[in-house]
């Protein structure tokens, strides 16, 4: 007779509670980015690994790993359960959360999931009509980070610690919790060489980044896969103007007028159109607008600073920086030859000789700039200036200065040791800096990754019915934009001209990102108006439907049918 086979174990039966429950006690750490409260995501995560046996068995496999001059004291948290050989696949997601002041008097529950859905069907007839549906249909959790991105970090710490049980392992499982996430991803640039660390101390090869953010959807029967996460840069534009009375204008330069050329130039401009495979990035928009003004008086501001988001899919930031010189040139010539047109009309008009206004189109970038200043006061220009960034390091340590205020602090700075006082413009990139990542980019990828969403979609079908479609870009900017980069030496050179704090006040582990470059891919749960009142996610995707499917991606990628 033939023998019979014992029916394999369902490694992940019953993981839904457990899901449930790591994810009630994480949002309870209320980490709001940017501030010392993101350490208590790092407690909770300790106190969590520390109770799992395998890691209290290998205390050597998770730790924490010191994010370098933090303000906050934050650092990156990391586990991993270690099997056989050298292939591994890093499980990323990030342990902040925003701010909580929308939720008004609701505040109190924004936290706890089921006393902020009692509290939200209180006022559920001022609730948008889908959260209002999601809420009485019973189907979706509420609250701050159930979507962004505890519920996805749940998901993951549930999953490590099912396979920490596993006797045997067909290679490695590595979890990194990053801080900073929503604001400068300190913790992932961080978390860039902790895993170059590890890499070279355990042998390890990485085969796939898996993140768990929340995806959308526009049809609720078809989820996403993301196979890259689209790139950001933040331009800025400084104009210096000349000043003059109001009264006599026409002496004057005012830089107002011309900076709202160069932004009704820029915003929504189609230069700057990027896609692939028809997949398209968002058009520029200004983030940040601001005159030099500290008071009113009757003189026009001598200066005016900016700045604006850039999303790219595979334009380089050198080639972004082409286009916005480009842009700032046409504008001043735009402005110029308006302001003479109407210097002639309004002498003509007043009965009196027009003279030729005095002003050049002037544009440079920092880079140019900084020259100038070094060229002619030399010495003395260096040692403010080394002093002068120091000092600005300081007040962004302490909270006192953000990175925006620090960027155009410099560049004023700057105009203390430029002896031309003729209006100019000045332009450059502030940090942070997102590099545009796709498998695309990558040659010769193993058939398992090169397939897998299609493999994911396959089993995603035959076990729920539901479809998913891969994308080759998330567009939400992700920390996914460190798992590698394009022409890492190229890009290094262009962010040292353009980005007047790199290397000082932000860094950008370019080196370590090459060493540890590996495919990624975002699975997550179905989520909802993140950042919102009335962020929510998906019951059945959080403690069912994503962890399974994770778990197949990781079978599929490790080879290993174990799982």
């Amino acid at each position: 007779m033939e023998e019979k086979q014992e029916p394999k174990k369902d490694l992940l039966a019953g993981i839904e509670q457990e899901i449930k429950d790591v994810l009630y006690q994480y949002l309870k750490a209320e980490s709001f980015t940017g501030t010392a409260g993101e350490r208590a995501s790092e407690r909770f995560l300790m106190k969590h690994l520390s109770q799992i046996p395998y890691f209290a068995d290998h205390p050597e496999y998770y730790g924490t790993y010191s994010i370098e001059g933090d303000p906050f004291g934050r650092a990156v948290c990391y586990a991993m359960v270690k099997g056989e050989g050298a292939n591994t696949v890093v499980l990323l997601h990030h342990q902040d959360v925003v701010g909580v002041e929308d939720f008004k008097r609701l505040r109190p529950y924004a936290f706890s999931p089921d006393q902020l859905g009692e509290a939200l069907l209180t006022i559920k007839d001022s609730l948008p009509h889908d959260a209002r549906a999601d809420l009485e249909g019973g189907k979706f959790l509420f609250g701050r980070g159930t979507a962004d991105m505890k519920g996805g970090g749940a998901i993951q710490l549930s999953l490590l610690e099912r396979y920490s049980r596993l006797k045997r392992l067909k290679g490695n499982i590595l979890l990194v919790a990053v801080p900073d996430e929503e604001n400068l991803s300190a913790g992932m640039r961080a978390g860039v060489k902790l895993l170059a660390d590890l890499k070279e101390r355990h042998g390890l090869n990485y085969r796939l980044m898996i993140n768990s953010e929340p995806h959308g959807r526009k049809d609720p029967a078809l989820g996403t896969f993301s196979e890259g996460s689209i790139g950001k840069i933040m331009p800025f534009v400084y104009v210096r103007g000349y000043l003059s009375h109001i009264s006599k204008n026409f002496e004057g330069f005012n830089p107002l007028n011309l900076m709202s050329e160069i932004v009704r130039n820029t915003e929504w401009n189609m230069d700057f159109f990027d896609s692939v495979k028809q997949e398209s990035a968002p058009l520029p928009t200004w983030l940040y607008l601001k005159d030099g003004k500290t008071h009113y008086d009757v003189s026009m501001p001598l200066s005016v600073s900016g700045c604006f988001s850039v999303m790219t899919l595979k334009q380089s930031p050198a080639l972004v920086m082409e286009k916005v010189e480009q842009i700032c040139r046409d504008s001043f010539e735009n402005v110029l030859a308006d302001m003479e047109h109407k210097n002639r009309h309004f002498a003509e008009m007043a009965g009196r000789e027009a003279g030729k206004l005095p002003w050049n189109v002037k544009v440079v970038n920092f880079a140019q700039l900084r020259s100038q200043a070094q060229q002619t006061h030399g010495r003395r220009f260096q040692e403010a200036y080394e002093k002068k960034i120091a000092d600005l390091a300081k007040q962004l340590n302490k909270g006192s200065m953000n990175m925006i205020e620090s960027n155009f602090a410099l560049v004023e700075f700057l105009f203390d040791y430029v002896d031309d006082l003729a209006p100019q413009v000045v332009y450059g990139l502030i940090p942070p800096y997102y590099s545009n990542v796709s498998n695309l980019y990558f040659q010769d990828l193993e058939p398992e990754i090169a397939h897998l969403s299609k493999t994911l979609d396959a089993f995603t079908w035959e076990t729920y019915q539901q479809h998913y479609e891969a994308e080759h870009f998330f567009t939400g900017i992700s920390d996914l934009s460190y798992t590698s980069i394009q022409d890492g030496t190229g890009t290094l050179e262009t962010l040292r001209t353009f980005m007047p704090l790199l290397g000082t006040c932000y860094q950008i582990p370019l080196e370590e990102i090459q060493r540890i470059s590996m495919p990624c891919m975002n699975i997550g749960p179905w989520g909802k108006d993140l950042h919102k009142l009335t962020e929510r996610v998906s019951k059945e995707d959080l403690y069912e439907q994503t962890p399974r499917i994770i778990n197949k991606a990781i079978s599929v990628v490790l080879k290993e049918p174990g799982i």
